[in-house]
């Protein structure tokens, strides 16, 4: 591991000589500067670590110094020093980006303690970056078909307000993505986005989840606890799987919506926090408020801006840059050489209806990408490893049946399983939707031997 740079600027050589040896004991490199001027000649040519500044320089004082250091790398860490300190020299250095403010004479355990942690903090900061970057890489929009760019206007046009959002599409179709994307795209970017998946927590706790709790407020509230409003203060709080939220739950959640201040759980004290929500669902809220599942006036206090997301099977077009996509990511993290697809696989891709949406994509091609050992991805390949339940690929000639029994038997199977898929495998439902009894559309199922893929 290579060691970290520090360039010492002091126009005391008895100062520049004592920290050079202090940061050198510590395995430091360490490069000297006697002025403003040569501090910023070393900065541009050696990138330094971190930087320990004088406040009093010949020529350019420090604070001017460190302004331009700034300027040259806005993340090096300055740590200013002064024999003179006083707190609006501390303020304006601060303000100007300096990382810390220390007095002489200096005290040895104080220059270490600080420089390491100066160090850390920008360890956190790159990190932080970087993972940000990541982010905003994923939440992309991946495909230019029609009902994409709809939904890319409304993004754009709903992240500028503070209005709630209403979220709505089947599972899988990407209603985090939108919800991240409004976020980013919002002038909140710079505060916290928080998610909840309400679906996902036990309904006895989420509650403290949501507005925290107090020491002691229940049996293993060992200590206080912020909850999701609170954390997502100043940001944007998505409250994913909207519909699963208990009828109690609810109602606290609207009265946040309506003051904007909750109450931890167990506690007394008004908290008050500026959150943007952002909700989202799978479910049809109007069919859950008419059968008393679900608040009305919290379903419109929610649905201010409403954006359907559109299922994968109404964008096919999508797909072949869905496919590349993923393939390209997929082997960007595990350092994997990307595979070609075929024109046929492609075809196939887009002759299915995925029931599971963006979610069952990402899935197939993740797994085509690690089982198919060649360089390119056929049809075959999708039919031996039960991509899309095998149904896609098989391709009827009804035309080469001898007896008209046999091809009415087997569009019969093909059209059943196709219903099937497309209503997510409810018996019911597809009965309901061929118009066929639901006991005869049994006895169909099972003399056709249709069974439901296990993917």
């Amino acid at each position: 591991m290579s060691k970290k740079l520090a360039l010492v600027v002091d126009d005391e050589e008895g100062i520049r000589e004592s920290l050079s040896g202090i940061l050198q004991d510590e395995g430091y490199d360490v490069v000297t500067a006697s002025s403003g001027e040569d501090a910023l000649s070393i900065a541009q040519e050696h990138m330094p670590d971190i930087i320990l500044l004088d406040v009093w320089l010949p020529e350019i004082d420090g604070l001017e110094t460190l302004s331009r250091l700034k300027g040259i790398d806005a993340n090096i860490p300055v740590i200013m020093i002064s024999g003179h300190g006083n707190i609006e020299i501390a303020v304006k250095a601060t303000r100007l980006g300096a990382y810390d403010f220390l007095e002489k004479p200096l005290s040895l355990e104080k220059i270490i303690i600080t420089v390491k942690r100066a160090l850390e903090h920008r360890t956190l900061e790159e990190e932080n970056r970087t993972l940000k970057e990541n982010i905003i890489k994923k939440c992309r929009l991946i495909g230019n078909s029609e009902k994409m760019q709809v939904l890319r206007q409304q993004i754009e046009m709903a992240s500028q307000s503070n209005s709630r959002v209403l979220i709505m599409g089947q599972s899988g179709t990407g209603k985090e993505l939108v919800a991240r994307l409004l976020h980013e795209k919002s002038h909140r970017s710079t505060g916290p986005f928080v998610e909840v998946n309400c679906a996902a927590i036990p309904q006895e706790l989420i509650e403290s989840e949501l507005f925290g709790h107090e020491k002691g407020a229940f049996t293993g509230a060992t200590e206080r606890k912020s909850g999701k409003f609170e954390l997502a203060d100043n940001g944007t709080l998505f409250l994913d799987e909207i519909g699963d939220m208990t009828l109690q739950t609810q109602a606290k959640v609207l009265r946040v919506i309506e003051t904007q201040t909750f109450q931890r759980v167990g506690g007394s004290k008004n908290i008050k926090v500026d959150v943007r929500i952002i909700a989202a669902t799978n479910k049809n809220l109007i069919e859950e408020v008419k059968n008393g599942n679900f608040r009305e006036d919290l379903y419109y206090r929610l649905n201010v801006i409403p954006i359907i997301v559109p299922p994968l099977k109404d964008r096919l077009e999508d797909i072949p840059a869905l496919i590349e996509y993923f393939m390209e990511v997929f082997a960007s993290e595990n350092g994997m050489k990307q595979k070609k697809i075929t024109a046929d696989v492609i075809k196939a891709f887009q002759d299915y209806d995925w029931p599971g949406n963006i979610r069952e994509l990402k899935n197939a091609v993740e797994r085509l990408m690690i089982m198919v050992s060649s360089d390119t991805i056929t049809e075959k390949d999708i039919d031996t490893l039960g991509i899309l339940g095998g149904q896609a690929l098989k391709k009827y000639d009804y035309f080469s049946y001898k007896t008209l029994k046999d091809a009415r038997d087997a569009f019969e199977k093909d059209f059943i399983t196709r219903k099937l898929r497309e209503n997510n495998w409810n018996v019911s439902k597809t009965a309901e939707v061929i118009d066929v009894e639901r006991s005869n559309l049994h006895k169909k199922i099972k003399a056709y031997e249709i069974t439901e893929p296990k993917n």
